[in-house]
């Protein structure tokens, strides 16, 4: 076990059974290392970032990927909910869901679109909502993203439908069936939404098929 957690983000662990004592010690949260922070200061951490290290966790997981094998996974997200995305993950993994990948956004240079096209699940990037100068709760690491290329962003601009990403246009139809869309009353749903989450599939104007979101408590 020791092992696995020496493992880079993203390694394959095969058909790996455990049993649930053992597996749980893989689904943890640890405080922002130097190590951590070389790899996400200039990228999701950027210079004008002011959100305390101290306000963050950096997740270790495991998730089924689309090919039904054992992948570690990685996310940073606020202390507040670190506890919350344990508990999803496990619950999503205990239950052969599919994520297909799940590492770090600065493994795309925190660029959110390439990070989307990649299908890769996210948490923490500072940055502001597309298309305002209003900072996004991904900032503030309140807010996750799931299988983003079939769970894309949808919204009206110009009279148009605009899909982000772009590659994920044929997935702005959800009447289509997909096991890797997101729906409500779905595992995926449930287990963010009776955490307190909300998703942004339910959004009256925009269509955030990807996004679970928790408010900021700010007492």
């Amino acid at each position: 076990m020791e092992t696995i957690k020496t493992l880079d983000a993203g390694s394959c662990l095969g058909d790996i059974q455990y049993e649930d004592s053992i597996l749980k010690q893989l689904f943890y949260a640890e405080d922002i290392t130097d190590t951590i922070k070389q790899r996400i200061e200039g990228k999701s951490y950027g210079k004008d970032c002011n959100i305390p290290y101290e306000d963050l966790r950096y997740i270790r997981a495991l998730h089924i990927g689309f090919d039904h094998k054992t992948y570690i996974g990685e996310m940073i997200v606020n202390k507040a909910i670190a506890e919350d995305i344990i508990e999803i993950l496990y619950e999503l993994y205990q239950a052969d869901y599919p994520i297909e990948r799940m590492v770090l956004v600065d493994e795309y240079d925190a660029d959110d679109i390439k990070s989307m096209e990649a299908n890769n699940s996210s948490a923490f990037n500072y940055r502001n909502v597309e298309g305002t100068k209003r900072l996004s709760l991904h900032s503030y690491g309140m807010a996750v993203d799931i299988n983003p290329l079939y769970n894309p962003y949808v919204r009206e601009l110009d009279g148009k439908i605009d899909v982000l990403p772009r590659s994920g246009e044929e997935y702005a139809d959800r009447t289509k069936e997909s096991p890797y869309y997101i729906k409500k009353g779905d595992i995926c749903y449930q287990a963010f939404t009776k955490r307190g989450f909300t998703w942004g599939g339910e959004w009256k104007n925009s269509k955030d098929y990807q996004h679970f979101q928790k408010a900021i408590d700010e007492k």
